[in-house]
C-alpha cells in the first residue's frame, strides 16, 4: 500500500519530468546544449511548520545496516533526453551553466551552501542527499521496495538533493544532524527544515538524539 505522498510526487516526477520541460530546439552534435530545465531548489516549509512535522516523526532506534547497499537506491536516474538526476541538479543549482550535447555540465559556477565555497568546475561538485541513503535505510527505507528507494534517491520534488562541495559532502557522509552539521552556522535553519521535511514526507524515523539536534537547529531560524 502506498502511503507516502513524497513517493507519489517523486515517482511522478521521475517518470514524466519531460512533460514539465519545454522542447529544446534541435542542435548539432558540436553545439552546446542550452539547459531547458530551470527550477528553483524546492523550498522547505517555514520553521513553524517544520517544528510541527518534527513533532510528528516517529522516534525509534536506528535499524541495522544488514543488507544495505547503495545499489539498492538506484541513482542517478535518467530524467529527460540524456540528462540524469545529477546533471539536472547541477544545472538547477548552478549559475551560467552550459551543458554539452550529452547534458554534461562543461561550464558554470556553484555556491556550496554547506561551507560557503564557490566551485568553478562540475568535478568539484557533489550532489548531496539531504537525508543520506544509508541514514534513510536506518530510518525505515530498509523496508521499502527498490522502486520506492529509487524515487527517494532521485527526488527532485522535495528538498532532498543539493549541489555542494565534494569536501563538505564527504565530511558529512551518512551522518545525522546530531553527528554532523553544515560548517556554515547560517545554513542550519534551512538544513534542519529540509531534513525534517524530507523525513516527514517519506515517513522515516528519527532517533531521539537526532530529534533534539534538529530542534536546536530550528532555534536558529528567524521565525522560530
Amino acid at each position: 500500500m502506498i502511503t507516502s505522498r513524497g513517493w507519489l510526487r517523486a515517482a511522478i516526477a521521475l517518470a514524466g519530468l519531460s512533460c514539465l520541460v519545454a522542447p529544446a530546439a534541435p542542435a548539432s552534435a558540436a553545439a552546446p546544449q542550452v539547459p531547458v530545465l530551470r527550477r528553483a531548489l524546492p523550498e522547505p516549509p517555514p520553521a513553524g511548520v517544520a517544528r510541527g512535522e518534527l513533532g510528528d516523526l516517529n522516534v525509534e532506534a536506528p535499524h541495522a545496516m544488514t543488507g544495505y547497499s547503495r545499489a539498492k537506491f538506484p541513482h542517478w536516474a535518467r530524467q529527460y533526453g540524456t540528462c540524469d538526476t545529477r546533471e539536472v541538479v547541477l544545472q538547477r543549482d548552478g549559475q551560467n551553466v552550459v551543458q554539452d550535447d550529452q547534458c554534461r555540465a562543461v561550464q558554470g559556477t556553484w555556491y556550496s551552501e554547506y561551507d560557503g565555497k564557490t566551485l568553478t568546475a562540475a568535478s568539484q561538485v557533489d550532489i548531496d542527499h539531504m537525508v543520506p541513503l544509508a541514514a534513510g535505510w536506518r530510518a525505515g527505507a530498509d523496508q521499502w521496495d527498490t522502486a520506492k528507494r529509487k524515487a527517494f534517491a532521485n527526488d527532485l520534488v522535495n528538498s532532498q538533493l543539493i549541489a555542494v562541495s565534494a569536501a563538505s559532502n564527504r565530511s558529512k557522509g551518512d551522518q545525522t544532524p546530531d553527528l554532523w552539521k553544515p560548517p556554515l552556522h547560517s545554513y542550519w535553519c534551512t538544513y534542519s527544515r529540509a531534513w525534517i521535511d524530507v523525513k516527514h514526507v517519506w515517513e522515516l524515523n528519527v532517533t531521539q538524539a537526532e530529534k533534539s539536534a534538529l530542534g536546536e537547529m530550528l532555534d536558529t531560524c528567524p521565525d522560530s
